[in-house]
């Protein structure tokens, strides 16, 4: 026996070596050669253990930010602590904290929204000077008859602004205005305009670049303002469009964002019109008096990068340290924002695929309480099925959101396919497996909720419904999970179900 190890020694090394180098491109950038010693040592008491790699019936994925520590600890000293001392748990489930490999590198004060990682790109623009998003004019070949009464374009304010003027192109090759539009400003999902401008023969406004214009009331439009300029034609004259690849639109140096006109795009579910360009608006950039001007956010840009570049290398080595002390962390390679958390959901099914043998996987959030016991007795009493098979709490007929946190502009349907609230859900290996050979060609959604829904309507798989799961944050005494915990919470809720078995409190 003795000799056999000495001949199997050289493979083993080879092996270590393979892991350690494997190990050392997943952790976190620029802290791939520490721990990679003790990564060999736990590599090689692997492979020389007489069982070999475990097999667990249960793998929890746990969906967790590259800051969240305290959650991550909370869990690790409840729930998931209790499973791994418990004699017959800690070989049948195994929990997994799933964590972006990178963390943004843009500090955010400067990126377009709180949930992406886009740099807000901003020039100079002098505060107050008013602009227009029509800088040139138009040549007349390029303005055209629509074949629509109503013409809208959508946009996104990422600086504030003030609104000054409302525009409409000119009706005849003769630079003059003949008809009877009304151009208004809406704020998405709000039925009544902001702003009116109304233009007719007799009361045209002023002309300037091609451009008819009218003064209206001005508002500040804060930063995430999102709205829709709408033109509408009263008569037979009809509107004025324009070739949309022959203009250049002023987006001020950055501070908007406007949304696609080009030829053949297709309108949005709540459109008020058809997606184009039937005139123009003046807008001048809030200035330093009132609030910071797109200057003064380059001048502090520089040092905010170097401040919060020098955070992200102190998080990597906390995380890094992290891994090495509990052994509980995936690190996916996408960068750890809230819009990348469905890509961070796919990437941790292929590596669980490549990585466990299990039978059920249980996906959850690092803000939630999970009832472990009852989760697994469930499993057994209720002899759940084990092939394309989703145990969870559904939300049907779900309205899409067309602004804020849950904004949805890629899904056209007014209402997502039935989903399972992210609080808690499972799903049997054949659908994880599905799932990770796809993971290249699934469209990531604005949400792993309702992404995991559209990706499963394609499958059609047995849902079990279980209001159990918990969709806000509640307490039931049979509850199997509750969300939006803070790490204190969840200690609370755990130590309760220990004491007494009801987590919302005892008599």
């Amino acid at each position: 026996m003795r000799s056999l190890a000495w001949i199997l020694l050289p493979c083993a090394l080879a092996v270590v070596a393979h892991l350690w180098l494997r190990t050392d491109r997943g952790a976190p950038p620029g802290l791939q050669a520490s721990g990679t010693r003790r990564s060999s040592e736990l590599a090689l008491i692997l492979l020389l253990s007489p069982d070999g790699p475990s097999t667990h019936e249960l793998l929890v994925g746990v969906l967790s930010a590259r800051h969240h520590h305290d959650l991550r600890q909370a869990i690790r000293d409840t729930w998931s602590g209790y499973l791994r001392g418990h004699p017959d748990f800690h070989s049948r489930v195994l929990v997994k904290f799933i964590v972006g490999k990178r963390g943004c590198p843009v500090p955010e004060e400067d990126r377009e929204d709180p949930y992406s990682c886009t740099l807000l790109n901003l020039t100079e623009s002098a505060p107050g000077e008013e602009m227009a998003i029509l800088s040139e004019v138009p040549e007349s070949s390029a303005l055209l008859p629509a074949d629509v009464s109503t013409i809208s374009l959508d946009f996104k304010v990422l600086h504030p602004v003030v609104i000054t003027q409302l525009g409409v192109f000119s009706s005849s090759p003769r630079q003059e205005f003949r008809g009877n539009v009304s151009v208004k400003l809406f704020q998405v999902d709000q039925e009544e305009a902001v702003v009116t401008a109304r233009f007719s023969t007799f009361s045209p406004g002023s002309s300037a670049n091609g451009v008819w214009y009218k003064p209206v009331e001005r508002f500040i439009l804060p930063k995430g303002f999102e709205g829709t300029l709408l033109w509408e034609s009263q008569d037979v004259a009809g509107l004025t469009t324009i070739n949309a690849s022959r203009v250049h639109l002023n987006r001020g140096g950055g501070v908007l964002q406007l949304r696609s006109i080009e030829e053949g795009t297709l309108p949005h579910r709540n459109a008020l019109g058809f997606p184009g360009l039937a005139g123009g608006f003046m807008f001048s950039v809030y200035g330093e008096a009132e609030g910071p001007s797109g200057a003064r956010k380059l001048r502090g840009r520089a040092e905010r990068l170097r401040s919060h570049s020098s955070r992200l290398k102190e998080e990597d080595w906390a995380l890094e340290e992290e891994s090495l002390r509990h052994g509980d962390l995936v690190f996916v390679d996408v960068v750890d924002t809230y819009r990348n958390v469905p890509s961070k959901l796919l990437q941790f099914y292929k590596w669980s695929v490549r990585n466990g043998q299990f039978s059920l996987l249980l996906k959850t959030d690092d803000d939630c309480y999970i009832d472990v016991d009852s989760v697994l007795i469930k499993i057994d009493n209720k002899r759940l099925r084990r092939r394309n098979f989703w145990w969870g709490n559904f939300r049907q007929s779900w309205a899409v959101d067309r602004i804020g946190k849950w904004q949805e502009l890629e899904y056209a349907s007014p209402a997502y396919p039935a989903f399972a609230c992210g609080s808690g859900y499972v799903v049997s290996r054949d659908l994880v497996e599905w799932l990770a050979s796809n993971a290249e060609k699934l469209k990531a959604y604005q949400g792993e909720d309702v992404s995991m829904g559209i990706w499963m309507a394609a499958v059609g798989p047995t849902r079990y419904q279980d209001s159990g799961w918990l969709c806000e944050k509640e307490c039931y005494v049979d509850m199997l999970s509750s969300p939006q915990h803070t790490a204190e919470e969840l200690r609370s809720l755990w130590d309760l179900k220990r004491a007494c078995g009801d987590p919302c409190g005892c008599p």
